[in-house]
């Protein structure tokens, strides 16, 4: 007799969470990639489309405006009607008007009846007065008709498309003026529109000719080459589609994805195109890196979920709610478990590691919130909860010290975002380490100027020697950047203003954004003073003038009127070049 034994209870935890655990690591890896790819490609599409669109209808203004110039130029030539003696006048006029519109080759006036009454032309024999009969003509007729006749492109001598513009005047008296126009200088305006690295544009008149591309070969092969029926085609096709952005191929059978703009009055159409390997080349990017991640995942799913589901009988509830809780931050939560082997270990010290995490994340944010204003060691310090005292408001003996740089608001005013950004940048970096050398309390920053304090809330040994070493140093950093500034042709420069005295320091704020800053006479003294200082000066007052005379070279600038102040304020300038002072900063008390 078999008997059958049941499976053990080992075997199938197993299966279960090496299925679950499996699964939870691809099956999102999935669906994020197919909805990263889903998106992606409808943003894409839809960004293409746009800047295709916007492409098309900036190129056809160019030549709508082109086309309403010429139109304008022309508008001089029928304002009154002929009289005898005025043929040299309009000969003038036509030949002023060759010089003023280069495209234009030749221009006729057409008297009330149809004769014409003057030719002139860049590459043929001038007529005046030779009476042809053009009263049949096309560009008379539909002048006549409509004022403004716009005729078929056609290659002259195979060579460059033409276009003749026929314009009547205001009154039949009046006449009307045919001008042939050389379309070759629209080539320029198509050239010019590219859409990433190998997107171009071309014009298709309303019979689908190619009046403008790129190649110029291909204008010249007129309408009936095959090789135009793809572009053709791809009109149609987002005609047909509203004018909405689609795909098709162009002349070289590459799929592209295409949008199109109308010039009114000609009704040529302006097409921009990019291929679709290049305008969906970042989704595609974007495909192969969820393939990548797909793979990775799914085998580092296969080893965990192998090795884990080995291991997780009962006491993984109790460390899941555990790791849980303390992940959710509840560092106060403590697993219990008596299990005697390695998962009471791993419990145990998950406990201790709640208990020193606790303890580090309230470190952490007392040293952060103190370290926005304060030199890292400092912050440290106070952090660790030494001298916690020191940040408490009272009256001190300190430096205060302003900086910022000059003609940086004209220069924010016309730089673009990344210039202004970068330069800043530049000057934040010269300086941050400087400040940290230093010991500097930074309290605030100011767009492109700080405001400094030495001696608060830390003493400090010699806090004038200390400021004028430590504002002799940013201004030497500075004025590299300045130099480098200005050879990209920025005219930004960097002035300094230092004062000591007696000053009120603190926290100021509220709950949960505090401050630490001095109020009083000696700080508004250096705001003025940094107000007042030219690029490269480091303006002091005559207290830090006369603690640094014996270590610095300091001249007397004179008397000034400073803001805020009655009296005048004897204003002193440290010389950087003769500056002794020597630059290692004694060590914080």
């Amino acid at each position: 007799m078999i008997s059958s034994k049941p499976k053990p209870r080992r075997r199938s935890l197993f299966r279960k969470y090496f299925l679950v655990l499996f699964a939870a690591v691809v099956v999102p890896l999935i669906v994020s990639g197919g909805s990263e790819a889903w998106f992606g490609y409808r943003d894409q599409r839809a960004t293409l489309a746009q800047l295709l669109a916007a492409e098309a209808r900036g190129g056809g203004s160019k030549i709508a405006g082109f086309l309403e110039e010429i139109k304008g130029q022309l508008g001089w030539m029928v304002q009154f009607p002929a009289a005898p003696g005025t043929e040299e006048r309009e000969r003038l006029d036509a030949s002023r008007l060759l010089r003023q519109v280069p495209a234009i080759v030749n221009v006729t006036l057409v008297d009330g009846a149809g004769k014409e009454r003057l030719h002139v032309s860049r590459v043929g024999l001038n007529r005046i007065a030779s009476g042809i009969d053009r009263s049949g003509e096309p560009a008379v007729i539909g002048a006549r008709a409509s004022r403004l006749w716009y005729g078929p492109v056609f290659l002259n001598r195979e060579s460059e498309p033409f276009m003749t513009i026929a314009l009547a005047g205001n009154r039949a008296a009046v006449g009307i003026v045919i001008a042939e126009i050389n379309l070759k200088l629209i080539w320029d305006v198509v050239t010019a529109i590219r859409v990433g690295e190998t997107g171009y544009a071309f014009i298709l008149d309303k019979g689908g000719q190619l009046i403008a591309h790129p190649e110029m070969t291909m204008v010249l092969r007129g309408a009936n080459d095959a090789t135009l029926k793809p572009l053709q085609d791809l009109r149609s096709a987002i005609l047909t589609r509203g004018g909405v952005a689609t795909t098709g191929m162009d002349a070289t059978g590459q799929t592209v994805i295409a949008a199109t703009a109308s010039i009114p009055g000609v009704d040529w159409s302006v097409i921009v195109t990019e291929p679709l390997t290049e305008a969906y080349g970042p989704i595609y990017a974007a495909l192969w890196r969820t393939g990548i991640l797909l793979l990775a995942g799914a085998a580092l799913a296969v080893l965990l979920a192998y090795w884990l589901a080995g291991r997780m009988i009962d006491p993984i509830h109790l460390l899941e709610e555990g790791v849980e809780k303390i992940g959710a931050g509840e560092f106060d939560h403590r697993i219990a478990m008596n299990t005697g082997d390695e998962f009471e270990h791993l419990a145990d010290q998950f406990n201790k590691m709640a208990g020193e995490l606790a303890v580090s994340q309230e470190r952490a944010d007392r040293i952060n919130r103190l370290s926005r204003f304060l030199a890292p060691q400092v912050a440290e310090l106070l952090g660790k909860g030494q001298h916690s005292t020191m940040l408490d408001t009272q009256r001190r003996e300190v430096v205060a010290v302003f900086c910022d740089l000059r003609g940086f608001t004209a220069f924010s005013s016309k730089a673009g975002p990344d210039e202004i950004m970068s330069v800043l940048g530049e000057y934040y970096r010269a300086l941050g380490s400087i400040l940290m050398k230093y010991e500097a309390t930074q309290t605030s920053f100011l767009g492109d100027g700080m405001m400094l304090l030495l001696n608060a809330p830390l003493p400090c040994p010699d806090p004038a020697v200390r400021g004028v070493n430590m504002a002799i140093d940013m201004q030497d950093a500075v004025q590299i950047l300045v130099v480098d500034w200005r050879a990209r042709g920025y005219r930004i420069g960097f002035g300094m203003g230092l004062a000591q005295g007696p000053a009120t320091v603190g926290q100021i704020g509220y709950e949960n954004r505090l401050d630490y800053t001095a109020i009083g006479s000696v700080v508004n003294l250096a705001s003025r003073l940094c107000a007042a200082a030219t690029d490269g000066q480091i303006l002091i007052d005559p207290v830090l003038a006369a603690a640094v005379s014996a270590d610095a070279s300091v001249i007397a600038v004179g008397s000034q009127h400073l803001k805020g102040f009655d009296d005048g304020i004897s204003v002193y300038a440290v010389q950087r070049e003769d500056i002794e002072v020597a630059r290692t900063p004694s060590p914080v008390a």
